[in-house]
């Protein structure tokens, strides 16, 4: 079954499918499959010539866990480089495996579930790294940026760490956000810059609290793109380069609407009040009709975040949706179970959909994610919020194609800080 397809099942079918066996332990690479990650990685990293600035890592070989921001599929391939010729684990999201579980998994490949606990995941990673004596490489911020900055840590990374007793080193990425977005993905033609530092060596992990080791990584794991190609005047002259940043910057901040902004090439508007704006080759943005409130694309994206939050505080946050409810139960594909409503307020997520005959109800409190996956037109069956459960994740197309999922990203995130305050 391909990936794009639209295959309907019922809950009861599901059920009875097997699930992704999260238990199995990791694998060591065969060496002839690592050789071949090398040779694949290799033709686009000598296109792009990547500078990899490595700090504190002398006579650092391995193993250790390596923390790797996360902007486009590219990440991958530079991480790769960066420890060569070492090699490695990696923890890949679930639907990284569909069609190819053997071969993942068989490269070192470890599946997780996004944004849930998950006690197996913990001894793999010690597996790896005591048994098998491998470099580990974890994408802590669990998915794409959706601006090119740094996103929500999660608290337990500090306990992982301490757990582990190995050092930990940051693989922090400049321009690979610029070069392909989540919400556009076209290639751009971008010079990358790549630091790797050893941010905590197995003494400090020993010594240093929870707590110390989380305020480390965080002091690390501070990024910009857009800062970046204005620091280093990168010219991006790609026609197309703002067409779909509507999908993260969807509120106008002059008539102050959600779901009103649009885009098309290097210009986005509203289509309430008519704002409009234009990027120009170094990613800054200008209005063309009004006073330009921001030009700086994170700025924005902030700004977005502040208003939700005020929202929610004066209990006036509530989203009702119609959406499509597919499930992936395990590496065979998607599965479309019905349509069904989606809510989400300060009660957290509600999914009451009907699949056959029968009506189901999804529960997930707020207190359950710090965060949430989105995709943006995902192979090509349209935007989608995504959250798993204990035996199942649902993949949730809202039906208004005008609505933005981006608006769920910060809704998890205030109300979790807000519930855990």
């Amino acid at each position: 079954m391909k990936i794009r397809d639209v295959v309907y099942k019922t809950v009861e079918e599901v059920n009875e499918m097997p699930r992704f066996d999260l238990s199995i332990p990791a694998k060591k690479a065969a060496w002839y499959l690592q050789l071949l990650a090398w040779i694949l990685s290799f033709p686009e990293l000598l296109k792009i010539r990547p500078t990899i600035n490595k700090v504190n890592m002398e006579g650092l070989k391995g193993p250790y866990l390596m923390l790797c921001n996360h902007n486009s599929f590219f990440d991958f391939k530079v991480a790769t480089m960066s420890v060569f010729p070492r090699r490695s684990t990696y923890i890949i999201a679930v639907d990284g495996f569909i069609n190819r579980e053997w071969l993942v998994r068989t490269v070192g490949g470890i599946p997780t579930k996004k944004f849930v606990n998950d006690i197996a995941l913990v001894r793999h990673i010690k597996t790896s790294l005591e048994t098998h004596k491998v470099i580990c490489q974890l994408y802590p911020e669990a998915r794409y940026s959706l601006t090119g900055t740094n996103a929500i840590l999660p608290d337990s990374l500090g306990k992982l760490i301490k757990l582990l007793k190995h050092p930990v080193v940051t693989l922090i990425s400049h321009g690979h956000h610029l070069r392909q977005p989540v919400w556009n993905l076209s290639y751009r033609k971008v010079k990358t810059k790549t630091d790797m530092t050893q941010i905590l060596t197995k003494e400090e992990v020993m010594s240093l609290s929870v707590d110390e080791i989380n305020q480390r990584i965080k002091e690390y794991f501070v990024y910009d793109d857009y800062q970046y190609q204005k620091d280093n005047k990168i010219k991006i002259d790609y026609k197309n380069r703002a067409k779909n940043i509507h999908k993260i910057l969807y509120k106008c901040p002059h008539c102050k609407k959600d779901h009103v902004m649009r885009s098309n090439m290097n210009k986005l508007w509203c289509e309430a009040c008519n704002a409009s704006y234009v990027m120009d080759v170094y990613g800054r943005l200008s209005s063309i009709n009004v006073d330009t409130m921001f030009t700086h694309v994170p700025d924005w994206f902030e700004w977005i975040r502040k208003e939700v939050k005020r929202e929610i505080k004066s209990n006036n946050y509530h989203i009702e949706i119609d959406v499509d409810v597919d499930s992936l139960p395990n590496a065979s594909g998607f599965y479309r179970l019905g349509e069904g409503v989606l809510k989400h307020n300060k009660d957290g997520f509600s999914l009451l959909f009907t699949s056959g005959e029968k009506e189901y109800q999804v529960l997930k409190p707020v207190k359950a994610n710090y965060s949430v996956h989105l995709e943006y037109d995902y192979f090509g069956k349209g935007d989608c919020v995504s959250f798993s459960t204990g035996n199942n994740t649902y993949y949730l197309f809202p039906k208004d194609k005008g609505f933005s999922v981006t608006k769920f990203h910060f809704g998890v995130e205030e109300l979790f800080k807000l519930k855990n305050n």
